[in-house]
């Protein structure tokens, strides 16, 4: 299949993505569930990838992406040059206690 639906809508699925990563790049460390974890980190590390290009179409590429241009700022001037030398694996999925309520698998999402 490649992705998963997580229950939601298409837009309303789309939408929350975004925000999420948009939420990483700004706070470089999030809690969400692994599921949702596991879609963003992909997302995330293209994100990163394309901050390290650091050329015009990349930064217009993701700006299409994440709705607040600071962020966007951010990624591009602090994010990428950071892994510059790194080949990959820019985020790292720690697992945490399951939350309390519905006992779903919470993990915390961040950049290396």
């Amino acid at each position: 299949m490649g992705y998963q639906k997580l229950g939601l809508t298409t837009g309303h699925r789309k939408a929350m993505l975004r925000n999420l990563v948009t939420s990483l790049i700004k706070e470089n460390r999030i809690t969400t569930t692994e599921t949702r974890a596991k879609e963003i980190k992909s997302i995330a590390e293209k994100m990163v990838t394309l901050a390290k290009k650091g050329d015009l179409a990349a930064r217009r590429q993701a700006l299409a992406y994440i709705y607040d241009e600071e962020v966007v700022k951010k990624l591009f001037d602090t994010v990428g040059p950071k892994y510059n030398e790194r080949q990959g694996g820019y985020t790292r999925i720690i697992k945490t206690l399951p939350r309390r309520g519905d006992a779903a698998p919470m993990v915390i999402l961040e950049l290396v």
